[in-house]
């Protein structure tokens, strides 16, 4: 029986290379626990709806962030929501311009027509 020769292994010589200094990122600043965070003066403006979305919200002028909560409201207590989408009835037809189904996110762009 004959033997194999060993398989030579050629090693490589691997220099280290230096590292400089570990830079971190700057820390956020934090506000202290007491200071509540301002809302936006454009997010806090009354707005007019239009007679469309007046039938879901009301006359009165109000925020936009209310609006958007009396709509998602009036969705929920109508069962209209179904995963992402939005199930128009007769009044949310009026303001998703006719769509019998709406994204969550266009519905926004969609109600917001209907603000002045």
């Amino acid at each position: 029986m004959a033997t194999r020769p060993a398989k030579k292994t050629s090693k490589k010589k691997t220099t280290a290379k230096k590292k400089g200094p570990v830079r971190r990122a700057a820390a956020p600043r934090r506000k202290s626990p007491g200071t509540k965070r301002t809302p936006s003066a454009a997010f806090m403006k009354p707005m007019q709806p239009s007679e469309k979305l007046a039938a879901i919200v009301g006359q009165k002028a109000m925020p936009r962030t209310e609006v958007v909560k009396k709509v998602w409201a009036y969705i929920k207590r109508h069962g209209l929501q179904d995963r992402r989408n939005i199930n128009a009835d007769e009044n949310l037809k009026g303001i998703f311009g006719g769509k019998k189904t709406v994204n969550m996110f266009e519905m926004m762009s969609l109600v917001n027509k209907h603000l002045s």
